[in-house]
């Protein structure tokens, strides 16, 4: 294998990780051990690799749970927090309200019933968090998804 590709399954892993243990204290130089590269090495890849920073990816899987925990409505938006991995609710409450557009009380209190008659694949697309910048249309998502029909 070529050493790029050997790169970018090393960050695959790593991203990998971050997919699994997102409730885990995970921080850049533990998960940059996966990927067998030095912090900052790390981060430059990944950034060039997926578009945003590792930090980044994982408050974004940590926002797409703690969404999926606040619809269901049986844990306070406290609960969420930690349960996602969070160690700050401050931090964590700010993120969310990036991310989503509301903060994380308002988006648990309103229903969500129209999501129950959905399957879930469709539901997990519908609800992933979006950054919305303030230059340019919001990112289609951190998996890079096509934001628009090809040219004819």
């Amino acid at each position: 294998m070529s050493a790029d590709v050997d790169e970018l399954r090393l960050l695959r892993l790593a991203r990998d990780r971050m997919d699994r243990e997102y409730a885990q204290p995970l921080d850049v130089p533990t998960v940059a051990r996966t990927a067998l590269m030095s912090p900052a090495h790390f981060s430059r890849r990944f950034r060039e690799a997926y578009s945003e920073t590792p930090y980044s990816y994982l408050m974004t899987r940590r926002i797409e749970r703690a969404k999926a925990l606040l619809r269901r409505g049986d844990l306070s938006v406290t609960d969420v927090c930690f349960a996602v991995g969070c160690s700050s609710l401050g931090s964590f409450s700010a993120r969310f309200t990036e991310l989503v557009g509301e903060t994380p009380s308002a988006y648990r209190a309103r229903s969500h019933d129209e999501l129950g008659v959905l399957p879930g694949c469709v539901t997990m697309v519908l609800t992933r968090p979006r950054r919305s910048g303030r230059r340019g249309p919001p990112e289609a998502s951190s998996f890079r998804e096509a934001s628009s029909a090809a040219p004819s």
